[in-house]
């Protein structure tokens, strides 16, 4: 059971982006079996999905059944982004977002964006999804290719003087507990995105199946 996080010590919030707050999990399968299907590798399902998805994302490409022997990398990482970035302005957040921002936002804990997407297209679907007010700073990286956000978190917290025990980290991936762990800093992990539960549970991080469990445990 996941011990009990307090607002008294937690004063900031780390959110990730993709698969936490936007409902990006489908359109991201569908874009990726485009590219199988026009190299002949099989496609996707989502539970398989969920199960090898990983950062950095080249490894995930592999599992995937690319063969980088033949390919660079960038060529399928391009494809990807294009044809995921059609699909942006029509994906969703997840339904419980709004609530929980407004939740935290009441009880005057500070909110900040830390992503893998590249930074131009992260502040404008955020500014899409009309949910920029809500945040103090959205940081994403400065390339298409994922390799992770350790880096970018880092700067962050040094660049707004945040303690790490009073920080907690909200992501839906293995990645989000690296970062985390880099920082010294609580984290809680959500299992409606890019990463099963299962996985999710070997970090040894409370996972939880919606945003709306946070107001348990906060």
């Amino acid at each position: 059971m996941a011990r009990k996080t307090t607002i008294e010590n937690i004063t900031s919030i780390l959110w990730d982006y993709n698969g936490t707050l936007l409902n990006d999990t489908h359109a991201c399968v569908d874009s990726m079996n485009q590219l199988l299907e026009k190299r002949k590798i099989p496609k996707l399902k989502l539970d398989h999905y969920r199960n090898i998805f990983t950062f950095p994302v080249k490894q995930y490409y592999e599992k995937a059944g690319f063969d980088f022997s033949v390919e660079n990398f960038e060529t399928p990482a391009i494809e990807f982004i294009k044809l995921y970035n059609r699909e942006l302005p029509s994906i969703r957040l997840f339904d419980e977002v709004i609530n929980i921002l407004e939740f935290f936002r009441i009880r005057k804990i500070n909110q900040y964006i830390i992503s893998a997407m590249k930074q131009e297209d992260l502040k404008e679907s955020v500014e899409h999804q009309g949910i920029t007010a809500f945040f103090n700073e959205i940081r994403g990286i400065d390339d298409h290719y994922a390799d992770g956000k350790i880096h970018t978190a880092k700067a962050l917290v040094e660049s707004h003087g945040l303690k790490p025990k009073n920080i907690c980290l909200i992501g839906d991936t293995l990645h989000d507990d690296e970062v985390g762990r880099s920082l010294g800093c609580e984290v809680i992990l959500v299992a409606s995105g890019h990463q099963s539960s299962k996985r999710l549970k070997k970090s040894g991080r409370p996972v939880i199946n919606s945003l709306s469990e946070l107001q348990k445990i906060f």
